[in-house]
């Protein structure tokens, strides 16, 4: 039981369904009911996505040493273990949300999957311009809570989603630097590993960091939240783009490692104040 729930990346589907949960209450939406159905629907989409991704890079997983462990190359799970696995967890989720919640929902999490499975998986072999596509997917959690809960994709869905993309191109790009000789092992074509003396990282790094701080600001300008919130979001930005812009000008290891660890705490930190600022 505990490899399937290797599998599924288990920290990467409740961060998906967290967020999907606070859009889903930043639409509107009160029915309690609608909301569990939302996050068990999308947290079964996410597994799946978890799953079928792992199944197919299982052989370059085994050349990875942050990735050998894993059930299928280690060998503790079958490939046609995974695959059923994966989609049984697909078909569920995405029926929950089609059944419970609304065609909507179902739509999007069923084409999140197949952005993430079939292109976002096999981009990652030939351009490190997959990161943006896996972003894109990733960022999709909002735009299904939002759906969830109101019906529609106004501006205050794309809102979240741009802030959660953006977010993902720091956090991938700094744990893709400090991994690029396994990245590179495995022929995975991302950006440290086809720009080996980092230049393009770093201004990736840069870039996303600085454009995160405007994006975050965008809740107060669009009536979600208040002064409060738009404050707290400029303290929190600026910080994070202080360690962003240190760690694309060192390039160093330790710097980021801790872009990457900021990264971890900047997102549900930054909605937990959107909620706390959409509440006031």
């Amino acid at each position: 039981m505990r490899d399937y729930l290797e599998l599924c990346k288990p920290r990467i589907a409740a961060m998906v369904a967290v967020t999907a949960a606070i859009a889903f209450i930043l639409s509107g939406g009160r029915d309690l009911q609608r909301l569990y159905w939302t996050l068990l629907g999308t947290l079964l989409a996410s597994s799946a996505s978890g799953s079928l991704n792992q199944l197919i890079e299982r052989r370059r997983d085994a050349l990875m040493r942050r990735t050998r462990n894993r059930p299928l190359p280690a060998g503790r799970l079958q490939p046609w273990q995974a695959l059923a696995f994966g989609i049984i967890l697909a078909f569920v989720g995405i029926s929950l949300l089609l059944w419970k919640v609304g065609p909507l929902p179902g739509f999007l999490a069923a084409g999140t999957i197949a952005l993430y499975v079939l292109g976002y998986t096999p981009l990652k072999t030939l351009t490190p311009h997959s990161t943006w596509v896996g972003a894109a997917a990733g960022a999709s959690s909002p735009l299904i809570g939002w759906a969830a809960g109101q019906g529609g994709l106004p501006t205050g869905a794309w809102v979240l989603f741009g802030i959660q993309f953006l977010w993902q191109i720091p956090h991938f790009l700094s744990l893709f630097w400090i991994h690029r000789e396994d990245y590179a092992r495995a022929g995975f074509k991302v950006m440290p590993v086809v720009d080996p003396r980092g230049r393009l990282t770093a201004a990736q790094i840069a870039l996303h960091s600085f454009t995160l701080v405007p994006a975050s600001l965008m809740p107060s300008f669009c009536g979600m939240a208040g002064t409060h919130y738009g404050l707290g979001a400029l303290a929190l930005g600026s910080a994070f783009l202080g360690v962003g812009m240190r760690a694309s000008w060192t390039l160093e290891a330790i710097d980021a490692r801790r872009l990457f660890l900021a990264s971890l705490a900047y997102l549900p930190i930054l909605f937990g104040m959107l909620l706390w600022g959409a509440s006031l």
